[in-house]
């Protein structure tokens, strides 16, 4: 049997980080990841939080005794970040917005390492070549591009993983703001509601980005995940809810302007979860045609990949 490329996961404990080392372990990959000796403070909206409730502490216990390889090092500090690169294969980042454009220290400690066969920077979300979304997410698709860019000049095999709508910002909440659950009375939907998004759990993001690390032809493209089940509109998943729990649900349809209008006059998180929902319900940001020279549909790449569909999604709520 083939021994599997060694995977080193930067922001191990962060939303979609920790799914991505659970994904890799199960795989089979050897797993590492880059912890400090001291945490970042980050004060998280109430919604990452519900979503994803273990603490850091807990989360790197649970992943030693699992097999992870822990490897000290700092973003900030390039001697020990092209020591721990030196150890693997593959580099999978999944920072936060606040950190996309740091992301060039790592190119360089790649470039000087020169041992990497694959790089994934920190997307996770729309394709940021592809969007038409407003201010303040905007100014992260922008940088999130550059960042693109400085790795192709470069010359760092990459690949680039879209996957749109995480199920635990989008979905748990059917795209309401200041509430962690579905709403059973009434629900604001932007624009007609009819433009379809694609969902995702954050677990089975982990899985689709390790299938990726571990198949030769992601190799500098960008893997996209619109699953079939989960690809649909907002009026289409209230439809599912309602039948769920029995209860059809008052539908205020708010359009642009406001939406706009809203996004302007509200302070963050709230401000950035409206330009997301805006980008996907409105824009149709979701919406486009693949390039088969340099994409991949996931559904089509990894077809036997058992995924959580939205109806199962919302489940655990009723």
């Amino acid at each position: 049997m083939a021994v599997k490329d060694r995977i080193l996961v930067l922001g191990p404990t962060g939303a979609i980080g920790r799914h991505i080392v659970w994904a890799s372990l199960k795989a089979g990959n050897p797993t590492f990841i880059l912890v400090r000796d001291t945490p970042a403070s980050v004060n998280k909206p109430r919604l990452v939080t519900a979503a994803n409730p273990e603490t850091r502490e807990e989360l790197i216990q649970s992943f030693q005794n699992s097999g992870v390889t822990l490897i000290q090092g700092d973003l900030n500090d390039h001697e020990s970040l092209v020591k721990a690169i030196k150890q693997v294969d593959v580099v999978i980042c999944s920072f936060g917005r606040l950190l996309i454009e740091d992301q060039v220290k790592i190119v360089a400690a790649i470039k000087e390492a020169g041992n990497v066969k694959r790089f994934f920077p920190s997307e996770f979300g729309l394709d940021v070549d592809r969007h038409d979304a407003t201010e303040p997410v905007r100014e992260v698709f922008e940088e999130k591009a550059k960042i693109r860019r400085v790795i192709e000049a470069e010359g760092i095999p990459y690949t680039y993983l879209c996957c749109h709508a995480f199920t635990g910002y989008f979905l748990r909440n059917l795209a309401q703001i200041d509430i962690t659950v579905p709403p059973r009375d009434k629900v604001f939907i932007q624009g007609d509601g009819n433009v379809k998004g694609a969902y995702i759990t954050e677990a089975d993001v982990g899985v689709f980005t390790i299938q990726a690390a571990n198949d030769p032809n992601a190799l500098n493209k960008a893997v996209h995940i619109r699953l079939p089940n989960n690809y649909l509109s907002l009026n289409d998943i209230i439809s599912l809810w309602e039948k769920k729990i029995g209860k059809t649900l008052e539908k205020i349809y708010v359009p642009e302007e406001q939406v706009l209008k809203q996004i302007k006059e509200t302070s963050f998180p709230n401000n950035y979860l409206l330009a997301l929902y805006h980008s996907q319900q409105i824009k149709g940001d979701a919406v486009y045609e693949i390039d088969p020279a340099k994409d991949l549909e996931a559904s089509e790449a990894y077809p036997d990949v058992k995924y959580t569909t939205v109806s199962e999604y919302l489940d655990q709520f009723v």
